[in-house]
């Protein structure tokens, strides 16, 4: 946690920024090691070049952030009090008021930079959103070690939903069987809405799951992932159940083929759009390019969706200790779509596969 501070601190310093003030829940965890869902209320990190950081909570949650790790000094307001004045009190204990100050752009509300400028008049507000993707962008050992155990427990969750598979069987009711039986491996939470959807419905890349049934002859597609120690995972496996037709195997051969050479592919200095057009590129030569209506995936880590986007204009090489996923897709209206997806690490020897769940193709009888 010091650490991260103090690399923040560095970054402050090359960035002509004398503090930070930041709200985000993931970039709050990342420097704070307390993750809470705040929900309407203010949480916040502010630090400034000589490392006086503050964390800011309801007062409610002081004890869980102490428990958690914070050590250095704590603003805890109850649901009456104003707590931009609080704040403001404690500023006026330093030396000087800030200056230049680093907000997430991305994340702070109209509302609340508001607030800022009322209490501080004539500080400047600064962008720091790629400051801190930067910083999270390269894993730690023990940040790797808490993903691939996110990744194991995805891997489990599409087996249990696979399993569940039969004649009748609803998306939701496969969906409650999966959460249930991660709840049972302690999963506190998802890291994003489970996805369990069948027949053409494959064919929309974020198709809702409802009380439609498993059918023989149905590609049935499960997308999902878990919060592990404030770490997200995120895997997508495609199955047929009972039959398929030859179109459908195409499909799926060509999206496995695309997902397998995108990942063969990761090496450190390989830029990040390369990937996407090797997958892509595979695709359209199978005559399915405009069937692939995404990009090819994201990073990941405190956030399931996070830093960097995966698409074919992004320049940025790849290093050691990025993590993100790699998730091509055939979206065709008439026969179903395809996507396989998998957590990815970059190591010095290439891409490392988190999420191991078998992708060969899979009809379920």
């Amino acid at each position: 946690m010091e650490n991260r501070m103090n690399r923040l601190i560095e970054q402050l310093k090359k960035n002509d920024l004398d503090s930070a003030f930041i709200t985000s829940i993931a970039n709050v965890f990342y420097l704070s090691n307390f993750y809470t869902d705040p929900h309407e209320r203010l949480v916040a990190v502010y630090i400034d070049q000589t490392n006086n950081p503050v964390l800011i909570v309801p007062a409610m949650e002081m004890n869980d952030a102490k428990n958690a790790g914070w050590s250095f000094d704590m603003i805890g307001y109850h649901d009456h009090e104003n707590v931009w004045e609080l704040f403001f009190n404690h500023l006026k204990t330093f030396d000087k008021l800030p200056e230049v100050i680093g907000i997430e752009y991305d994340h702070l509300i109209v509302d609340r930079h508001q607030a800022l400028k009322n209490i501080l008049p004539h500080a400047q507000f600064k962008n720091t959103t790629n400051i801190l993707n930067d910083l999270r962008v390269i894993k730690s050992k023990q940040e790797y070690t808490l993903l691939k155990q996110a990744a194991a427990l995805a891997d489990f969750g599409v087996k249990t939903g696979i399993e569940a598979i039969r004649e009748g069987i609803s998306e939701l009711e496969i969906v409650a069987k999966i959460e249930y039986e991660l709840k049972k491996q302690g999963v506190q939470q998802m890291s994003f809405a489970t996805t369990v959807i069948s027949g053409t419905k494959t064919a929309s890349p974020h198709g809702v799951p409802s009380q439609t049934t498993i059918e023989k002859g149905d590609l049935v597609l499960f997308d999902l992932g878990v919060v592990f120690e404030g770490y997200c995972s995120d895997i997508t496996r495609t199955v047929a159940f009972h039959s398929i037709t030859d179109e459908q195997r195409k499909i799926y051969e060509t999206v496995l083929e695309a997902e397998e050479k995108a990942i063969a592919a990761v090496e450190i200095g390989r830029s990040v759009g390369e990937l996407d057009k090797i997958a892509r590129d595979h695709i359209a030569a199978a005559g399915y390019g405009e069937y692939f209506t995404h990009r090819l995936g994201h990073g990941i880590g405190i956030d399931v969706h996070e830093f960097p986007s995966m698409h074919g204009e992004n320049t940025l090489p790849l290093a050691e200790g990025m993590a993100f996923t790699i998730e091509p897709g055939i979206y065709v209206p008439e026969a179903g779509g395809v996507r396989i997806e998998d957590m990815v690490f970059v190591t010095k020897k290439g891409g490392e596969s988190l999420t191991e769940y078998p992708k060969d193709l899979q009809i379920i009888k």
